[in-house]
């Protein structure tokens, strides 16, 4: 079946760029709900001044976003990958207009009750992030390199886009009394709008790319059941007797592809780890008071989603791609000299030396995330590559998770911290 699909690459391998467009897109709808949540935590802190919100809302999320995550890739050769991925779309849609609605209806107060419903809303992100996460990155490890790239810069360009209309929104509304409030709602109003393109894209777009179908025949073709809704969903019909049954009998049990694949699991969950214990927590409670006041905190988050977003295209220059195993686990252990770093920085040195290591965490973070997920399906059949992709995510939210939680040891010390 290999060879029929082989000599059918060049004719069915069309759209390379719209999908990998469409991916980025996707990616963007992936994060940018979340995203713009810990950039408008400056109005948080103002509504919410003694709740943390920086430290506890990631600590609400994680925790939905790992358990979803774990008990989807355990079951992810039998679900249907469509609906998977739709669901989480709409729910990251829902859940972003129902923050909109929770703060026009409590007309921007505080209080302990509006901040469970702010948590509330906050697990269901966490939940449509695994449902969404997991899905496409083991969908996408089904076919070209390009396409997990794109879809991983989009996370990042969530972070980019939402840091600079933060900034544009603080400036505008700057002498306004009420300025955090109207650029919070914009920012959520702006990311609905985009939770319901990528439904719409997801939807009617993607699956009927020609380089997307030709992946997906492969796939089925290799005994993946995943894609079949999709397939169905471009018009293509009649999957079964694409199955090469050979390529049942061979298939690698999931305890036996995360042995064979444990570095990278490793090194993705030592990445978060250590970059969620710094981001963005750390920046809004650690950091001190500076020259640049209330702005301080949004610089360093902006600055760590752009070097975030040209890690994450480093990839594509040849030469800047990192594939040898070895030097990906030096990479990502050397990266925890960052903390002491940080420590020193924070406690004796200005924001010049601050802006410097926060633009390293973010392009270490990029970088070595996107080379990890695009090297490690290689070589595997199509239901392997999804499990993988599956795997993989689990150790990157496992990660945040532990990275959220050490992050509350740099409140050692200080006199407000509870």
């Amino acid at each position: 079946m290999a060879d029929i699909y082989d000599t059918q690459a060049p004719e069915m391998l069309q759209g390379k760029y719209q999908a990998m467009v469409v991916c980025s897109i996707l990616g963007l709808g992936s994060l940018v709900s979340w995203n713009s949540m810990l950039t408008i935590a400056d109005y948080y802190y103002q509504v919410f001044p003694t709740y943390h919100p920086s430290r506890v809302l990631p600590l609400v999320y994680q925790p939905f976003a790992l358990g979803t995550i774990v008990i989807l890739a355990y079951h992810e050769s039998k679900l249907n990958t469509r609906k998977r991925i739709m669901i989480g779309y709409i729910l990251f849609t829902i859940s972003t207009f129902l923050l909109i609605v929770l703060d026009l209806t409590t007309k921007g107060h505080g209080g302990v009750g509006i901040y469970i419903g702010l948590c509330t809303i906050v697990a269901s992100f966490g939940i449509a992030d695994a449902t969404v996460k997991g899905g496409m990155i083991g969908d996408l490890s089904l076919m070209c390199p390009e396409l997990i790239q794109s879809f991983m810069a989009g996370l990042a360009v969530a972070g980019a886009l939402t840091s600079a209309f933060r900034l544009i929104t603080k400036a505008a509304f700057e002498r306004n009394n009420d300025n955090l409030r109207k650029g919070a709602l914009i920012f959520l109003a702006i990311s609905t709008f985009i939770e319901f393109l990528c439904v719409m894209l997801y939807a009617y777009v993607f699956p009927k790319l020609p380089i997307v179908k030709y992946y997906r025949r492969k796939a089925a073709s290799e005994g993946s059941k995943t894609v079949v809704a999709d397939l169905a969903a471009a018009g293509v019909q009649n999957q079964t007797d694409l199955t090469d049954d050979d390529s049942k009998n061979q298939r690698i049990s999931k305890k036996e592809l995360l042995l064979q694949n444990i570095d990278h699991a490793m090194n993705l969950f030592l990445i978060y780890v250590l970059t969620l214990s710094i981001f963005p927590g750390f920046l809004y409670e650690n950091t001190g008071q500076h020259g640049l006041g209330t702005w301080y905190a949004l610089v360093l988050v902006a600055v760590y989603n752009f070097w975030d977003l040209v890690g994450r295209y480093m990839p594509l220059v040849e030469w800047l791609k990192v594939e040898n195993r070895k030097v990906l686990m030096v990479a990502v252990l050397t990266r925890y000299l960052l903390i002491p770093a940080f420590y020193l920085t924070a406690k004796y040195g200005d924001k010049g030396w601050m802006i410097m290591l926060i633009s390293v965490l973010g392009l270490t973070t990029g970088h070595l995330t996107v080379c990890i997920l695009t090297i490690a399906p290689k070589g595997y059949k199509g239901p392997e590559k999804n499990a993988m992709g599956n795997l993989l995510v689990v150790f990157i939210l496992g990660g945040a998770l532990t990275g959220i939680s050490l992050g509350w040891l740099w409140l050692i010390g200080k006199t407000n911290a509870f």
